[in-house]
C-alpha cells in the first residue's frame, strides 16, 4: 500500500497554498508516497473575508478531523497572527478532541510551514507554538533542519523559513513566494514523505 502524506493547511490570500503546492509535489516525487492537499474549514463569514479583499478558496478538497486518521504523515501549514497559528487552524484542531483521547495520531511524522507578514513576524515562533498541537496528539515533530543545504544560509535575498519548515513571507500581500522559498518547500516535502515511508515501513515490535 502507498504511503499517504496529507498536507493539510489555511490560506487566505494564496502564500501557504502556493507552499502547500510545492511541498505535495516533493512528497509526490518519492516512490510509492501518494501526497494530497486538503483545506481546513474557514471560520469567517463571507461578508467579513469580502471586506478583506481575501480570493475565492481554492478547489482542494475541505478536511474533517476524522480523516486525518487516513494518513501516516502529515504537513501542516498556516499563516500567522501575532506569531501563531491563525485562528482557523487552530479550531481546525481543537475539533480532534476525539483523536486525542483515543491517540490515533500518536506516532505519524508531521511537518509544519508558515507565511507571515514580516521578517520580525514569527517566521520561527509560529512553528515553536504550534509544536504543542502536535506533543498532545503525540505525533513526530520533523523539522527540515539544515538539509536544504546552501539555501538555507541565503543572505543576499529576503528568504523565508528557518530549520522548523519552509516559509514565505506576505509583506502587504504583494509578495509572493519566491523560487528558492519554493524549492525549499518542495525539499520539505521530499523529505518528509521519505521518513513517513521509513517510518510506516519500520517493524514496530
Amino acid at each position: 500500500m502507498a504511503t499517504k502524506v496529507y498536507i493539510v493547511y489555511y490560506s487566505m490570500y494564496g502564500h501557504v497554498e502556493k507552499l502547500a503546492e510545492e511541498i505535495r509535489k516533493g512528497a509526490a516525487s518519492v516512490e510509492g508516497v501518494e501526497a494530497k492537499l486538503w483545506q481546513v474549514p474557514e471560520t469567517l463569514p463571507e461578508d467579513v473575508l469580502s471586506k478583506m479583499s481575501a480570493p475565492p478558496k481554492s478547489e482542494s478538497p475541505i478536511i474533517t478531523p476524522n480523516e486525518l486518521t487516513e494518513a501516516d504523515g502529515f504537513v501542516f501549514g498556516f499563516p500567522t497572527r501575532f506569531g501563531m497559528m491563525a485562528a482557523q487552524f487552530k479550531a481546525f484542531f481543537d475539533a480532534t478532541g476525539g483523536l486525542w483521547r483515543t491517540q490515533s495520531l500518536a506516532g505519524k511524522p508531521a511537518g509544519i510551514f508558515y507565511s507571515t507578514g514580516s521578517q520580525g513576524g514569527g517566521q520561527e515562533t509560529t512553528a515553536l507554538t504550534a509544536i504543542t498541537q502536535l506533543v498532545h496528539h503525540g505525533m513526530v515533530f520533523v523539522p527540515i533542519g539544515y538539509t536544504f543545504g546552501a539555501g538555507m544560509f541565503e543572505m543576499e535575498n529576503v528568504k523565508g523559513g528557518s530549520p522548523y519548515g519552509a516559509g514565505t513571507f506576505a509583506g502587504d500581500g504583494s509578495r509572493q513566494p519566491t523560487e528558492l522559498e519554493l524549492q525549499q518547500a518542495f525539499h520539505q516535502g521530499k523529505y518528509i514523505a521519505a521518513i513517513t515511508k521509513k517510518l510506516k515501513g519500520s517493524p514496530t515490535a
